[in-house]
């Protein structure tokens, strides 16, 4: 008589690109919170080109952990998104969760947000946990969509802190959109709407994500109950980066959703911005904002 296989429950894809001790402690945290689980899991771990010997480090944890996990080695960095789509492609299983290498699982956040979704399929269709800080405070990682407003509250007022443009639910709760560090949904649902957009390289993917979903009539929701530490810019390096991604990711998310006179309006207040940091830094001789943002004023 043959054995039956089980079924694979969820697939959970993280992407490592030279960040190999903090994608070895994300794997260690992941097998830590689903020890004892009855959740039948894959990892599957896509290496974007790392330098640091991360390759050498993965085969190694991944597979003495389990044959089924799997290691995907990419010949150059295609970002985040493409990175993700490919491993989707070789995910067995019905669920996935996306999980950036610089996180780390507290207490059974992943059983916790498993149950809550398997419970309520008729509702959630993406879900997201509580980010935290490595002091374990809220980070803001629930977020309203970047309409014209919302823009100009996270660029001039500060809107993260006042939870105008980012912020941190103390209860389950239906959001626009939520951070790609830690995302579940049903692997049906992001094939169907064709995966990360591969236009963006890095940053602002799960928000053109969700808002495709959103059109859909699809539902995301923030679980505030699941707790994760996010470290965030690990893969990045300094600021410069992420300031110059999401400059570039809200040109593009503005291109493709709304109309010419909002990236109009859009493309003027990025110049703004640009302009006031450009005066900021030259003033306080601060060559890292004067650097940043001449490269972010070419950006519009």
């Amino acid at each position: 008589m043959k054995k039956k296989i089980s079924q694979t429950d969820l697939s959970i894809i993280i992407v490592s690109y030279n960040t190999k001790k903090l994608t070895q402690e994300c794997l260690v945290s992941v097998d830590r919170s689903l020890r004892c689980s009855k959740i039948n899991y894959e990892l599957i771990v896509v290496d974007n080109h790392s330098t640091d010997g991360s390759v050498e480090i993965l085969k190694k944890y991944l597979l003495k952990k389990s044959n089924t996990n799997q290691l995907i080695c990419l010949p150059e960095n295609l970002g985040f998104g493409r990175a993700n789509n490919l491993a989707v492609k070789k995910a067995k299983g019905r669920y996935l969760l996306f999980l950036n290498s610089d996180t780390i699982i507290l207490d059974r956040a992943i059983e916790k947000m498993f149950a809550l979704y398997k419970d309520n399929e008729n509702k959630i269709n993406f879900l997201g946990p509580k980010l935290l800080n490595n002091d374990l405070s809220p980070q803001p990682s629930a977020a309203h969509f970047f309409r014209l407003p919302v823009v100009f509250a996270a660029l001039f007022l500060k809107g993260d802190y006042w939870g105008l443009t980012r912020f941190s639910p103390s209860k389950l709760e239906k959001v626009d959109w939520v951070s790609g560090a830690c995302l579940l949904t049903k692997k049906e649902y992001f094939e169907q709407l064709g995966g990360f957009d591969e236009k963006i390289f890095m940053y602002m993917e799960e928000v053109d994500l969700l808002y495709r979903a959103r059109k859909l009539s699809w539902n995301t929701y923030f679980y505030p109950t699941a707790k994760v530490i996010h470290l965030g810019f690990a893969s990045s390096g300094k600021k410069t980066v992420p300031i110059l991604q999401v400059y570039r990711g809200l040109v593009f998310f503005y291109q493709k959703h709304y109309s010419k006179l909002s990236l109009f309006i859009l493309r003027l207040l990025l110049r703004l911005k640009a302009m006031i940091a450009l005066v900021v830094g030259k003033l306080r001789k601060d060559d890292y904002l004067v650097k940043t943002y001449e490269r972010a004023w070419q950006i519009v």
